[in-house]
């Protein structure tokens, strides 16, 4: 079978579709771009996005959750104040349990500092934070005497090891991309826009209207009535 119709066939499609997708970008109305500039501009002035939004509640999830857990082995061996007085006044880093504590308390500090406040974007400040709490936590293992201590020796650890790396995954893979892809949308809108505005009043589907085809009998059909109308006046 000859590819040359085929290739040919699939040339006329391509421009046909290129034809088609630069009506649609000329038919736009510069009203409805300007009305979702205004819809992005809006989202960027009344704070952070959404998906941060959602990362900072899971930062301070972090460390409520952490502090609960903490709490609720200071009750278990022997009360509150005893406990605590043990932790952090006569501090141990081989038993104690309040350096996990003030591991969460600095995550959170950093992180919210970082991605609320500063509004970063960038993925140094959650690698610092899981850096430095994979690095204690590992040490801490090693080195203490937790396990020793009943089922919060593995609870706090491993819980706070989790949380640090699921914090640096929904940054890396939700919040950044997510991000991203709302600016270059923003970018695209603008863009689109000032071409727009440089078409008064914009291009709409019927200046791309071709009339059809005039029948091949009517131009004769015109030269015989012309041709006729001598006749009829003799």
């Amino acid at each position: 079978m000859n590819p040359l119709p085929q290739n040919m066939e699939n040339a006329l499609t391509g421009s046909q579709s290129s034809h088609a997708s630069l009506r649609d970008v000329h038919s736009i109305n510069p009203t409805q771009l300007m009305a979702r500039i205004e819809s992005y501009e809006g989202r960027e002035k009344k704070g952070i996005s959404d998906v941060r939004r959602t990362f900072c509640l899971f930062v301070t999830f972090d460390l409520l959750f952490v502090t609960l857990l903490w709490i609720i082995e200071l009750n278990v061996n022997g009360g509150i104040e005893n406990t605590l007085e043990k932790e952090v006044v006569q501090y141990d880093y081989y038993s104690s349990y309040f350096d996990i504590f003030l591991l969460a308390v600095f995550r959170f500090k950093v992180l919210i500092l970082a991605y609320a406040v500063c509004r970063l974007r960038h993925w140094w400040a959650i690698a610092l934070t899981t850096a430095v709490t994979s690095a204690f936590l590992l040490a801490k293992v090693i080195l203490s005497k937790l396990f020793s201590q009943g089922a919060f020796g593995y609870v706090l650890p491993i819980i706070s090891f989790i949380l640090a790396w699921i914090e640096t995954w929904f940054l890396d893979f939700k919040v950044l991309p997510q991000e991203a892809e709302e600016e270059n949308r923003l970018l695209i809108v603008q863009d689109a826009s000032e071409r727009a505005a440089l078409i008064p009043g914009g291009l709409s589907d019927g200046q791309f209207y071709s009339p059809p085809e005039s029948e091949a009998g009517s131009e004769e059909a015109e030269e015989k009535q012309d041709t006729e109308k001598p006749l009829l006046d003799l």
